[in-house]
């Protein structure tokens, strides 16, 4: 019989029945080893069980020697080019990189000059969204995280779209430019509307310029004034060719993958996808690394005394400090074992913009910490395995410096990797969609019903 409930008698249902739905869904220890299954779809070695076969990246960290794994430095491959080779490419011809690295994944080869035009200029034909728009879905509902915001919008897409359903490679191609356009913005207003109507501050709504890169438009739509200098641009740009692709494992594009399997559209794909990205074990890290060291520049008084940093970090390991899960954010890493080339590329560059922003005392710290902090786990863990910084661990400083709101940061993230993302889902509708669909062995026991009457 139906009777009306307060909000503390809600709240004292949900604690008790949640209690008991803990105790009868948590897993007896040792349960995965006797059925041999392998979480998180990772071999006993740590190395990613093979689920599928991809031309668009690759990610290389180790041989396998005499069946023992072997650690060797990281390399990170775009379409079968190694990325100091892409990044190397651009900066030497002090140009912009994103939109190369675009056309390369989705397209599968370099542009000529007059291909990277054309691409380009649909791109900015794409950028512009409807005032209609903006006002319906971004202003009239601000959402208190953009990453939640940005999936919301990618799925009102689908109703703008004429042809959603179509997954043609020609309109997959499509949809995903216009996607690859619209992040930027969309995460833009979208923060600018939880700025203003959920946390009090001055709302600014620019126009995207259609002549600028994706990395200024992102600078101009976040800054008040809409001004930025060339370092600035250009490093976003270097950190947004870095992010956009990781190989089809990553758990993001992983989602994609599994998603679009079912053979749905692009858009609830993507979706899928900015829902893995926003959990902190994958794009929300570098928001982790951030409050870490926060809370390491207050508590370590000398920042060039190396015994008060390995202080802290045991404290770290012990659980004692941060959030006291014994993590270090930013090293360490899934693949990569002795070194992360996202890191290299993106270090070297925070190093210039630090020196421009007289921080550089802060990249120092986090040198040290990258030196310090494999030593201090290694001793206190009792392990040998290599540990390095991953790109997490200066992305982090670099937004910062860059005066990039921290709840931007992993949108930043969502802007870049969804070229790869729609790189992935165009092929595997490509390749026939064949259903993922792994298997879960059932481990409860047997039940007879009991009569409602009867039940105690």
């Amino acid at each position: 019989m139906y009777s009306e409930m307060s909000k503390v008698e809600i709240n004292n249902y949900f604690a008790t029945v949640g209690e008991t739905a803990e105790i009868k869904n948590r897993f007896r220890p040792g349960v995965y080893d006797k059925y041999n299954v392998k979480r998180g779809l990772r071999n006993e070695d740590g190395s990613g069980v093979l689920v599928g076969l991809t031309e668009i990246g690759d990610v290389h960290a180790y041989v396998i020697d005499e069946n023992e794994k072997v650690p060797v430095q990281g390399r990170l491959t775009y379409r079968g080019l190694d990325i100091y080779d892409l990044v190397d490419g651009f900066l030497s011809e002090d140009r912009f990189g994103f939109e190369e690295c675009a056309y390369l994944l989705l397209c599968g080869a370099l542009p000529t000059e007059n291909e990277l035009d054309k691409f380009t200029n649909i791109l900015s034909n794409n950028r512009t969204i409807p005032d209609d728009f903006v006002r319906a879905n971004i202003l009239s509902a601000p959402s208190k995280d953009v990453m939640n915001k940005l999936a919301r919008l990618v799925l009102v897409m689908y109703s703008f779209d004429d042809n959603p359903d179509d997954t043609s490679v020609k309109n997959l191609l499509k949809q995903s430019m216009d996607l690859i356009a619209k992040f930027p913005i969309m995460a833009a207003y979208g923060y600018q509307a939880k700025a203003h109507y959920l946390d009090g501050k001055s709302l600014y709504i620019h126009n995207p310029s259609p002549e600028l890169s994706t990395a200024e438009n992102i600078l101009k739509l976040l800054r008040p004034s809409g001004e930025y200098t060339s370092l600035e641009a250009k490093i976003l740009d270097l950190a947004l060719v870095l992010h956009a692709e990781h190989g089809g494992g990553n758990n993001s594009t992983f989602a994609a993958h599994v998603v679009s399997s079912s053979g749905t559209d692009i858009y609830s794909s993507v979706a899928a996808a900015i829902g893995s990205l926003k959990g902190p074990k994958h794009g929300g890290a570098n928001n982790k690394v951030i409050g870490m060291m926060d809370e390491m520049k207050r508590e370590v008084k000398d920042w060039g005394s190396d015994a008060q940093i390995r202080d802290y970090i045991t404290r770290l390991v012990k659980k004692q400090a941060f959030d006291h899960t014994g993590l270090i954010y930013g090293l360490g890493h899934a693949v990569y074992t002795l070194s992360d080339p996202r890191c290299i590329l993106l270090k070297n560059q925070a190093e210039i913009l630090a020196k421009q922003k007289g921080r550089l005392e802060e990249f120092e710290l986090h040198k040290k910490v990258e030196e310090l902090a494999p030593q201090v786990f290694r001793e206190l863990r009792n392990i040998d395995k290599p540990m390095c910084a991953n790109i997490d661990f200066y992305s982090g400083l670099v937004y910062d410096l860059l005066g990039i709101p921290v709840e931007m940061n992993t949108p930043i993230f969502a802007i870049s990797r969804v070229v790869g993302w729609c790189a992935h889902i165009i092929e595997e509708h490509l390749n026939g969609c064949k259903i993922i669909r792994p298997a879960y062995k059932n481990i409860r026991k047997k039940m007879q019903y009991v009569k409602l009457a009867d039940r105690g």
